[in-house]
């Protein structure tokens, strides 16, 4: 007689793994790999085009001016047109747009290739292609930006757009020094041409890119909205307006952009002047600042669910870092300060980023970030203006104070008020009747 088997007493269910808070998580995911690849080799391009067409500028027009004029002419299509840009983002499928945008992107550097070389390219001609870049771009940059998103659990958004920011970092270093090279040895035709081809890399990539499992799927965003939203824009602009958290997102990065963060104005005056130092001492200090920013993007990919709470504690840390640098009585006073400043104002950013594009519903996040491309043009445009101006009338090192304590009082009072309307409570008309009763 065989005796009966003897169960053995269940093991202890073995503890839940802590989530992954590394900034690499996202890479885990091998589109997402791809994907930073791509953007890499984009983003090279891109600032190799843009260093050459500076350079192309002065060279057909012998003019500063002119340059400036030329990078503001692409730029504007951001200011008026972006909302649209974003309808159209959350109107059609996603991969496809930023295949397309790409292509076109592409397709218009191989024309400016052709025309440098034909020796037919003048500065009207330019102009024209530079403001088409522009147009293009109000709908790649936010389709480029969600696709990455998609490709991730919402966890690890953070860390794909930490990812993003160091690739941006890297292709722009690497464009810039490119640039130079590719002309001295190629020329100029050559250097458009190249970032022509680098578009081209990124939209065959595109088709083969596949979310991650838990990553929010653009293609079920038809179910989601429902009969009721025409992916208007109308309704991209009243979404924005009647979410507080956005409205207080817009808020803390404008007083911060307009008030701060253009260290590149204000810091090359304060070296130059006050502190009585060169060109080689302000290119120490972009050094730190760059340094700073690359150490900003990794921290900030380790958040998991960044808030607009932590991106205004965050902004007004810095405020009050920009106040300090303003007092800096020497230059070796100043690196230190600058350090932390660009490392707090890289978290911010990222967090801030990760805020926009996880806080609206999936739906809706083309057009949210497309309203957010005008608001930041605006910002872009308008903030050395102001800066400069405080600076005529307060000086380098006044500038950088008076606007540190106006982000970190401005910041501190919301933050205040916010508690206060949360603290009073609220009564409901069916309690009033009964009291009065």
């Amino acid at each position: 007689m065989s005796s009966s088997p003897v169960s053995a007493p269940p093991s202890p269910a073995a503890p839940p793994s802590e989530p992954s808070r590394s900034p690499w998580r996202s890479l885990r995911h091998r589109s997402m790999r791809w994907w930073s690849v791509a953007n890499f080799v984009s983003n090279a391009g891109t600032w190799m085009q843009l260093t050459v067409q500076n350079l192309l500028v002065l060279q057909i027009t012998g003019s500063a001016a002119a340059t400036g004029l030329s990078m503001s002419v692409q730029a504007a299509p951001a200011l008026l047109i972006s909302v649209f840009g974003g309808a159209a983002v959350d109107r059609w499928p996603r991969k496809l747009t930023a295949a397309v945008s790409q292509a076109l992107l592409g397709a218009v550097a191989f024309v400016t290739a052709l025309m440098v070389a034909l020796d037919r390219l003048d500065m009207g001609s330019l102009m024209v292609l530079a403001a088409v870049t522009g147009v293009i771009a109000t709908v790649d940059g936010p389709a480029c930006s969600l696709l990455g998103n998609d490709l991730v659990p919402r966890e690890d958004v953070p860390s794909a757009i930490g990812v993003g920011a160091l690739v941006h970092q890297a292709g722009r270093l690497t464009g810039a020094a490119l640039a130079g090279v590719t002309v001295g040895f190629l020329g100029t035709a050559a250097a458009y041409a190249a970032n022509g081809l680098s578009f081209l890399f990124v939209a065959s990539v595109i088709p083969f890119l596949r979310p991650a499992r838990g990553a929010i799927r653009h293609a079920g965003a038809a179910e989601e909205r429902g009969a009721q939203d025409t992916m208007s824009v109308r309704e991209g602009l009243a979404f924005f307006a009647r979410r507080p958290r956005l409205l207080a997102l817009a808020g803390v990065t404008g007083v911060s952009a307009v008030f701060g963060r253009n260290y590149q104005l204000t810091l090359a005056v304060l070296v130059t002047g006050p502190l009585a130092g060169g060109a080689g001492s302000f290119g120490t200090v972009s050094t730190v600042l760059a340094v700073g920013g690359i150490v900003g993007a990794v921290l900030g990919a380790r958040l998991r669910r960044p808030s607009v709470r932590v991106v205004g504690a965050l902004a007004a840390a810095g405020g009050l870092l920009q106040v300090v640098a303003g007092l800096s009585p020497s230059l070796a006073v100043l690196l230190v300060m600058v350090l932390p400043m660009a490392v707090v104002e890289s978290v911010s950013d990222t967090a801030g980023t990760a805020v926009l594009q996880t806080d609206p519903p999936a739906h809706m996040r083309g057009r949210v970030l497309g309203v957010w491309g005008s608001i930041g043009t605006v910002w872009g445009l308008g903030g050395p203006p102001a800066l400069g101006l405080l600076m005529e009338l307060a000086g380098a090192r006044g500038a950088l104070i008076a606007g540190g304590l106006v982000i970190a009082g401005t910041i501190g009072a919301g933050h205040l008020l916010r508690e206060r309307r949360a603290a009073v409570p609220r009564v409901s008309p069916v309690a009033n009747l009964e009291t009065a009763a």
